[in-house]
């Protein structure tokens, strides 16, 4: 291993650190060593981009800038703020640590490492970014730009994504930290991956700490992280529906366990149908939308069609004007919250993004 010994170490560490110095990244949590903002866009930066985070981050922080008023929130105003940003899970899970943090720790983001591991949403990333950033405490990171820098230089011959490859560079993450500077030391490794160790045409000639790449060494850098076999898509159709009664239009809002979480939605289900005119009769769905809603609905023209991916679903969303005929004979325990609401109301409900797409679509075509 090219990182044998301390004096290498001490040498990559150096150098990882001056190479920051002169080209570290300017975001606005990196401007604080509050644990609170800095625990915020964490949580906004997984699987989000940086681009896309940085108007979020500002106007959430803004309406909730420490964590005991974002603990008193209500959760549809906190998804509100975070809509767009998808993955719902996260903002709920960040609703309920904070409310947990100002009842377990009197409003103060805790500093123990196990103490942060046990607030929901929190895994081993995330705390130790929290902790090495705020309070430079000696904890490693792995994220997908240290994955792919680390896997290059200990030329990791095996997927990162394995749990054996990923006790490996968590092992490696751990080694090579210094004593002190431990957060700038994790932001500059991270900078590296994302501006030179790039996936596609890693920039060798001017990475800092290529003399310890052992995947240059092989000339292997391009083959390396292997990937994961590529997982196929499945083909999906969805219907959504337009309830109406008195101006108001019927919406429903999902549960903790259920996908979109906390959110709100126009009652919505699978169908076996893979054709609008086919739809009508689908019996499947409307047992299934009765079981959402606890109504008999009928569906009728389809005013638009979408297609969108949710994880390893390819979906076709037909959204359809509907019939309400009345209660369903049935009783389920997945039964939705719902809600009739003016047009005033749907605009400031927290939506997922292919309902506020249907939303807007209501009111640029005056349907609602």
């Amino acid at each position: 291993m090219l990182l044998d010994n301390s004096a290498k170490l001490t040498r990559f560490r150096r150098q990882v650190l001056d190479w920051f110095a002169a080209n570290a990244r300017q975001m606005p949590w990196r401007e604080t060593t509050d644990p609170y903002r800095i625990w915020v866009s964490e949580v906004m930066l997984q699987q989000t981009t940086t681009k896309t985070v940085g108007s979020y981050y500002s106007r959430f922080v803004e309406r909730f800038p420490a964590i005991n008023v974002l603990a008193a929130a209500e959760l549809d105003e906190v998804n509100r703020y975070w809509e767009g940003l998808g993955y719902y899970r996260r903002c709920s899970q960040m609703h309920k640590a904070a409310q947990e943090v100002v009842d377990r720790f009197n409003g103060q983001f805790p500093r123990k490492y196990e103490d942060v591991l046990k607030l929901p949403g929190i895994g081993r990333y995330t705390a130790g970014a929290v902790l090495s950033l705020a309070f430079d405490e000696r904890l490693p990171i792995l994220e997908a730009n240290t994955e792919r820098l680390y896997s290059r230089l200990i030329a990791l011959p095996e997927n990162p994504k394995t749990s054996e490859s990923q006790k490996q560079l968590w092992a490696f993450a751990d080694r090579i930290l210094p004593k002190k500077n431990v957060g700038r030391f994790n932001l500059a490794l991270m900078d590296i991956g994302n501006a030179v160790c790039t996936v596609k045409e890693p920039d060798c000639t001017d990475c800092p700490v290529v003399r310890y790449c052992e995947a240059v060494q092989a000339g292997i850098q391009h083959l390396i992280p292997l990937p994961l076999p590529k997982e196929k898509h499945i083909d999906r159709t969805e219907v959504a529906l337009l309830i109406r009664k008195n101006q108001k239009i019927l919406m429903i809002r999902y549960h903790p366990h259920q996908r979109w979480a906390g959110l709100w939605d126009f009652p919505r289900a699978e169908s076996a149908a893979e054709i609008p005119l086919e739809i009508a009769g689908d019996a499947v769905l409307q047992r299934r939308l009765a079981a959402l809603t606890g109504r008999q609905f009928e569906p009728g023209k389809v005013l638009k069609t979408l297609k969108h991916c949710v994880t390893r679903y390819r979906i076709t969303l037909y959204f359809c004007e509907g019939t309400d005929n009345g209660a369903a004979p049935l009783q389920n325990s997945e039964r939705c919250e719902s809600r009739w609401v003016s047009a005033a109301e749907l605009a400031e409900l927290p939506l997922h993004s292919t309902a506020r797409k249907l939303a807007l679509f209501l009111e640029q075509a005056k349907v609602f």
